[in-house]
């Protein structure tokens, strides 16, 4: 099982130069020996997620986008529009791997135990530079997965799995009695459904278009509330009603949406209200902007009276606020229902040099809902 590796292996790269362009290449990289602690994972299964994508591509204008190189190691470019280098400036001329998460087999273990007990194992692992064919890692921190588990079924163990159970715990720890998503029939948003179900909590589920609003429902959501309607503000609002839910999480960031849910969440709560104040209701409202589909302003109308907040969500600050205990039980819980509340569904499966194609990225780069691409570096 250690034998027989390559003295080099391919890493997916981005690079964002001084002049204001992204470079996207395969590089070779050197294999290291693994430390004591440490294992070599061959990578068969990494998922894009939207925040690989902002790592990815930055800023850079894709419409414009150039293929060179060769079909085994390809290098794309595009243009970064000079207003938004700003943005980059933390990263400039620094050559980066890329991919959160991923899972593969141990092929190579370091002396000590906990590494040696993983050799052979198919595991699951976050922590950067996914887009690789072979990643080393400490052995503390690989997930090992249930025996007979494919890499495929547990490269999203992570980011989208620990998201959406981390929502539902903020919920609770807020003191909150219901909640409300903005992408409801994304790959993340069908598990958060699933976890509401199961664990009794109503989830306000809101969607763009009709077909997503029949898949949610599909899945047993009881609330589910079409964005693109004229009757949205009022259908949301009379969910917020019955839910009493008054906490969001929003993958958009910009544009009203979030403006809009504060609005019907104030409207639900002003209803129930005995008296009248002019400052509005006392009802804590809160909406969380998680994502950044849409990368416009936030734009905020003042009507929802004086009693909210609006914030951002990481999962990693997150985990780390709830201490090591609670974190290892909900990674335990993903393990349990991997296959089931956390099973994640694909688009495609690609290569490194596939991931590298203009047409493919146009596809992969449209944060379309419920379309997730899966990058096996091994693939070919």
């Amino acid at each position: 099982m250690s034998g027989n590796l390559p003295e080099k292996f391919l890493q997916l790269r981005s690079l964002i130069k001084k002049g204001g362009e992204l470079e996207l290449s395969l590089a070779q990289v050197p294999m290291a020996e693994p430390a004591a602690d440490e294992v070599v994972v061959r990578v068969e299964a990494a998922p894009l997620n939207p925040s690989d994508l902002g790592l990815l591509l930055g800023a850079a204008d894709m419409k414009m986008a150039k293929a060179s190189g060769t079909r085994a190691q390809p290098v794309v470019t595009a243009a970064v529009p000079d207003n938004l280098m700003r943005m980059m400036a933390g990263r400039v001329d620094q050559s980066m791997p890329v991919g959160n998460e991923g899972a593969g087999v141990v092929v190579k273990a370091g002396a000590s135990k906990e590494a040696q007990a993983l050799l052979g194992k198919t595991v699951a692992l976050i922590g950067g530079a996914m887009y690789s064919q072979y990643r080393t890692m400490k052995a503390a921190q690989c997930l090992m997965l249930p025996e007979g588990t494919k890499p495929r079924d547990g490269a999203s163990c992570f980011v989208n799995p620990l998201t959406a159970l981390g929502m539902v715990e903020t919920m609770r720890r807020e003191n909150h009695a219901a909640l409300v998503h903005t992408v409801g029939a994304s790959n993340l948003g069908q598990m958060l459904n699933r976890i509401c179900l199961k664990d009794g909590v109503n989830l306000v589920n809101i969607v763009r278009k009709p077909e997503q609003e029949a898949l949610v429902r599909k899945l047993g959501a009881k609330y589910v509330c079409n964005s693109s309607l004229p009757t949205f503000m009022r259908d949301l609002t009379a969910a917020l009603s019955e839910t009493g839910a008054t906490i969001a999480f929003d993958a958009i960031g910009g544009g009203k949406l979030a403006s809009q849910i504060l609005s019907c969440m104030e409207a639900a709560a002003v209803a129930k209200m005995k008296e009248y104040s002019r400052y509005g209701s006392t009802t804590f409202k809160q909406v969380y902007i998680y994502g950044g589909l849409d990368r416009g302003p936030t734009e905020l109308t003042r009507n929802f009276g004086m009693v909210w907040s609006v914030g951002g969500w990481l999962l990693t600050p997150f985990l780390q606020k709830i201490g090591a205990a609670a974190a290892q039980k909900l990674r335990e819980r993903v393990v349990a229902e991997l296959k089931t509340t956390f099973v994640s569904h694909y688009t495609k499966e690609i290569s490194l040099a596939e991931a590298l194609q203009l047409d493919t990225i146009a596809a992969y780069a449209k944060f379309g809902t419920g379309e997730k691409y899966l990058i096996n570096p091994n693939k070919d």
